[in-house]
């Protein structure tokens, strides 16, 4: 016989003796009427006898936590400093300062959640909220993301459109990037370059795309020799 059956028939065996003491009548009390039962049906019995009714859960408390593109590229340990109540065995509570560490992965995104379980404050029979951190992306001044991707805009005049550019690019890891143009750039050309992008989650051996967009700056005004020497280059 296992341990539950061993414990229900001494329940069972007590309640016996109870239910035939002085002070009861005859009929006894209790487990009593199940002594003739099925051994499933006492166990079913004694097991809801002991239920108990879980805690309830205070909801999540939730913090933005801002990172670079660098810190969502290359990764990045961040710690928070959070203030929350506990309590002693009597009850009483008293605010305490902790922190928390957080390890950013490359090619996380704006949105992602970061969850630190029962980090809320302590109140009786309530079992602490969850503390979510939400990463937000801060601007950046050079790049912008779209999704994996990554954007970057140069600014150029019209000879530069013609003759040629080369893109000078500091990465986000602190890369020296050179990307000579040879082509003519038109105001809807994008220049793209594969796995210089974001870090993509779960496969850091991939990136997404660097695309390089550009702002052609047209002059306001044109005097007779350079309208007659575009004629000349492009003809009427």
């Amino acid at each position: 016989m296992n341990s539950q059956y061993r414990a229900i028939n001494d329940a069972i065996y007590a309640e016996f003796l109870r239910s035939n003491s002085p002070n009861q009548n005859r009929r006894g009390a209790g487990f009593s009427s199940n002594i003739n039962g099925d051994d499933n049906d006492i166990f079913r019995s004694f097991e809801q006898s002991f239920v108990v009714s879980a805690p309830g859960k205070d909801p999540a408390i939730k913090h933005t936590l801002p990172c670079s593109l660098e810190e969502l590229y290359q990764g990045a340990t961040k710690r928070v400093k959070i203030t929350r109540e506990v309590a002693d065995r009597r009850g009483l509570t008293r605010k305490i300062e902790e922190i928390l560490t957080i390890d950013t992965k490359p090619g996380w995104k704006k949105g992602t959640k970061i969850t630190f379980e029962e980090k809320g404050n302590q109140r009786p029979n309530i079992t602490p909220a969850d503390v979510v951190f939400i990463v937000d992306e801060k601007p950046h001044s050079e790049f912008t993301r779209d999704g994996n991707d990554l954007i970057v805009t140069r600014r150029i005049s019209v000879t530069e459109a013609f003759t040629g550019y080369t893109v000078h690019l500091i990465t986000l890891d602190g890369r020296n990037l050179t990307l000579p143009i040879n082509d003519v750039i038109h105001p809807n050309y994008q220049k793209f370059v594969p796995n210089e992008g974001m870090p993509i989650l779960g496969d850091p051996t991939k990136r997404g795309i660097l695309k390089i967009k550009f702002d052609i700056r047209f002059p306001t005004r044109v005097n007779a020799e350079q309208k007659a020497g575009m004629r000349r280059l492009f003809g009427p």
